[in-house]
Parts: C-alpha cells; sequence; structure tokens
C-alpha cells in the first residue's frame, strides 16, 4: 500500500485505480497503513454507504457482488 500511494504521488484516486477498489476503500487502506505505522489517528467511524451507493458501487466495478452482500446485510 506504501508502495501504490508513493508511486502515486499522494494521489488517492490513483490508487483507487491501482488497487482496482473503490475511493472509500483506499481511504480506509491508508488510514490503517498510518495506524500501523504509528502515525494515524484513531480512525472515525466511515459513513455507512447507503443501498444505493452500494450497487453503484458494484455497477462501476469496485465493488464484488460479495462485497456488496456483505454490507447490504450490515444495513
Amino acid at each position: 500500500m506504501l508502495r501504490v500511494f508513493l508511486s502515486s504521488r499522494g494521489n488517492l484516486r490513483e490508487v483507487e485505480k491501482h488497487l482496482g477498489v473503490s475511493y472509500p476503500t483506499a481511504r480506509v487502506r491508508f488510514a490503517e497503513l498510518l495506524e500501523k505505522l504509528g502515525l494515524g489517528e484513531a480512525a472515525e467511524p466511515e459513513a455507512a454507504l447507503s443501498r444505493e451507493q452500494i450497487l453503484s458501487e458494484v455497477s462501476s466495478g469496485a465493488l464484488s457482488p460479495a462485497q456488496a452482500q456483505e454490507l447490504i446485510s450490515q444495513l
């Protein structure tokens, strides 16, 4: 994650594209990396995605149907 972030020059949109994940997922992964390095603050809980947002992420290919099913079950 750190290598991807640095090669993307700190642009999380580029990290998102390189990893093939949604922007919120890229942000969470980066926050987790900072936490592991002792550089981050305790992560604030992300606002839950709505059912429509989850389905939009699936249609764009950012989420798999299995991931979407898990997120929707948590709503």
